[in-house]
């Protein structure tokens, strides 16, 4: 193809891209920079950008803010890409959602999964004909089959493009931006942010007639593959504000890496074969739903692995479809389709947990005028329940609920105030109460930080549970939340500093939440396992809100899990299970 018919086809492409409006520089200096848009998006993950690009689709100023350079930061940028789609057709349907939610503990709703499924049916279909052309060889997967279809990829190419198309639409992108706290009107309408730019060095602030948030999960930094960013003041910043959260006490999901590395590429070792120390086999039920069994090998001595479930024809294809978890293995000097290899654990939390903000419809509304949540900081039980979601059913719950989020917010946007007129709503980690202010101390975040990761990172605590345990974590938590004045940023609010405060009390306040959740689940059900209380309860099938700051609250979801007929002989949501 000649360079004159390349550069018509690419201005062909653009001009069917509809751009929406800039949004309006209200100050551009060293000091601060302020815009008003009609959405502001914070976080730039694939919800983030699909939430961004759904809301320029319906014609709204955007601005889109990201804690790292959007396209290149989270957890999403180190992955493969493979959606979960199934095309809208019963019996595929009943084939893919009966596994998980016998597998979730029937905490799903099958009317969700399908929304979210039809959603990510047909904006994937758009993709082909945006212009997205992988870099990949060989190419991904688009289209598989007549009436089935995959999409599966490296990230970096299909981030790259979402970043691409979001921009092209109309949006304008903060980069190394992290929101700090979001903005309200007088009527307690969501209706900006304020955060930090890195790298400029100055504060900024965005007016926006609705503000979505796509800030991503809560890894505690467990240095998880690219989950440092994601430490939960998003939904501080949601509960400050009067949002909750839901199932959180499934929120302990250990993902399993080579010792020695932080390479968590979970689908890789679904299937694969296990030794203990002594070099027995470790039998297992299903790792997508609980890892109690490798887990507990894990406290009595060094598990080893091997991938055994992929025969040698299939082993390029494999190695081509993640090449940075083998260019690890590879220094390692490991070969691990043949060799045992030592594996470790890492925390991965929220991420590949279910928990997170509660979601009221396929608005992905909050229940707070004008905040919305996508991907993965909203809840996902819904469609998994208390297991894992992994890599395809996330994928298409961040397209799903950050497309829902995106034309609500540019449908339902009002016109933002001046910032002089607008209420901050930041506390811990950004103010403490006047009286106590001077009471700071040094570096006191790096005690918080280190306290919560205490009791969210210990496979003996997170992972197997107790009523003595969690308590005493419950009040270890309580006492370091009942004094903000650690968590006060010495340069104020708009400053670096602010974003270390902010993310401790992020973690901090997750944190809670979990304890809580966990407190009041006396069951074992999925990734959750009480030893105190090892049976699955029947009468516990339901989910679990969580929510409130200084004291926290706990209290069953009114809207009851909707599952479908449970085929002959597999076992139903009243059959109790015993917790290994």
């Amino acid at each position: 193809m000649s360079s004159t018919s390349s550069t018509a086809n690419r201005l062909t492409r653009s001009a069917r891209i509809a751009r929406a409006p800039r949004p309006a520089i209200l100050q551009n200096t060293g000091e601060s920079l302020q815009l008003a848009a009609d959405v502001l998006v914070l976080g730039g993950g694939p919800a983030g950008t699909w939430a961004a690009i759904a809301a320029t689709e319906a014609g709204a100023r955007v601005v889109l803010a990201d804690k790292g350079y959007c396209g290149t930061s989270g957890v999403a940028a180190t992955a493969g890409v493979g959606h979960w789609l199934v095309p809208p057709d019963v019996a595929a349907r009943d084939a893919e959602i009966f596994p998980r939610e016998a597998q979730g503990g029937y905490l799903t709703d099958r009317t969700w999964t399908d929304a979210v499924l039809d959603e990510a049916w047909y904006r994937t279909e758009l993709i082909p004909g945006w212009g997205y052309r992988p870099a990949t060889t060989p190419p991904p997967r688009l289209f598989a089959q007549p009436g089935r279809r995959s999409f599966a990829g490296t990230a970096p190419d299909y981030l790259r493009f979402l970043r691409g198309r979001t921009k092209r639409g109309g949006a304008t992108i903060l980069d190394h931006s992290p929101a700090l706290e979001l903005l309200v009107d007088d009527d307690g309408h969501v209706s900006g942010a304020r955060g930090y730019q890195r790298q400029a060095g100055r504060p900024w602030t965005v007016t926006a007639g609705a503000v979505v948030l796509a800030t991503g999960g809560t890894t505690w930094k467990s240095h998880s593959l690219g989950g440092d960013v994601d430490t939960g003041e998003g939904h501080l910043m949601a509960a400050e504000v009067g949002a909750h959260l839901s199932s959180m006490e499934f929120s302990n999901f250990y993902g399993m890496v080579p010792l020695g590395t932080s390479m968590d590429k979970n689908g890789f070792f679904i299937a694969a074969s296990y030794w203990d120390h002594h070099g027995d086999p470790i039998t297992y039920r299903n790792l997508h739903e609980s890892r109690a069994e490798l887990l507990a090998a894990s406290l009595r001595g060094t598990v080893t692995a091997t991938f055994t479930q992929f025969p040698p024809e299939a082993r390029a294809r494999v190695r081509a479809g993640m090449p940075n978890f083998f260019m690890v293995v590879d220094k390692l000097g490991v070969d691990p389709f043949t060799d045992r290899f030592p594996i470790d654990w890492v925390q991965e939390g929220t991420v590949r947990g279910t928990g997170g903000v509660h979601v009221l419809d396929h608005d992905a509304a909050t229940g707070v005028p004008g905040l919305y949540a996508a991907g993965d900081i909203a809840a996902r039980d819904r469609i998994v329940g208390s297991a894992t979601g992994a890599g395809g059913p996330n994928l298409a719950w961040a397209v799903a609920t950050g497309t829902w989020a995106g034309r609500a917010a540019a449908r339902d946007a009002t016109t933002p105030a001046a910032p002089a007129r607008l209420t901050p709503t930041g506390t811990h980690g950004l103010r403490a109460p006047r009286a106590t202010a001077s009471a700071r101390g040094g570096d006191s975040w790096r005690d918080v930080v280190g306290v919560v990761q205490g009791q969210m990172h210990p496979i003996a605590k997170a992972a197997f549970r107790d009523e003595e345990g969690l308590a005493a974590s419950g009040s270890l938590l309580d006492e370091r939340w009942a004094r903000p004045e650690r968590l006060v940023p010495a340069a104020g609010t708009g400053s670096g500093e602010a974003i270390r405060t902010r993310e401790a009390a992020g973690m901090l306040a997750t944190a809670r939440w979990v304890i809580a959740a966990a407190r009041a689940r006396t069951e074992s059900r999925g990734m959750h396992t009480r030893v105190d209380h090892p049976r699955t309860d029947p009468a516990q099938t339901h989910r679990l809100l969580v929510g409130g700051l200084d004291e926290t609250w706990v209290r069953p979801d009114p809207d009851l899990p909707v599952t479908g007929p449970v085929p002959a002989g597999a076992p139903g949501p009243a059959d109790v299970k015993e917790a290994s």
